[in-house]
């Protein structure tokens, strides 16, 4: 028969292993937590990206009103010398978005119409170091008025 001391001997360090495992398990929580909240902030600078985009793109359509009678004054193909109606905007974009610098805006315009196409662009460090393609807000307004 055995004695109750020997039956603790067999059982011995059976509550240390439990304890072991709950450790593990509640690390992998923080660590699950942590990689969640990682996203979250990477995804809440995109979305600020792109209100921005938003913002700027709205900007320039505005001034086109305004100025509606001048619209291919403000035409700009992404390359080459800015208009100079577009300058203060575009190193605007490129001050607020990064990236912008190497994708600059595009302002496209079909005069049949009067048309206009604004597209800003942008890319963020991590998206060069996946090689990514830009990130691009596209706006399109018709622009007519009383001349």
């Amino acid at each position: 028969m055995q004695t109750q001391f020997q039956r603790r001997g067999r059982q011995g360090g059976v509550m240390l292993l439990e304890a072991l495992i709950a450790i593990l398990i509640f690390s992998m929580g923080i660590l699950a937590i942590v990689g969640m909240q990682a996203t979250a902030i990477q995804d809440m600078g995109e979305a600020g990206y792109r209100s921005d985009a938003a913002f700027l793109s709205n900007q320039i359509l505005a001034e086109m009103w305004g100025n509606s009678s001048n619209l291919p004054a403000y035409v700009y193909g992404g390359s080459g010398a800015v208009p100079v109606q577009l300058a203060p905007w575009v190193s605007t974009v490129q001050a607020r978005l990064p990236g912008a610098a190497t994708y600059p805006p595009i302002v496209a315009l079909v005069p049949a119409t009067n048309q206009v196409t604004v597209t800003v662009r942008w890319q963020a460090a991590r998206d060069k170091a996946a090689t990514a393609a830009p990130h691009q807000f596209q706006s399109v307004a018709y622009i007519t008025c009383c001349l």
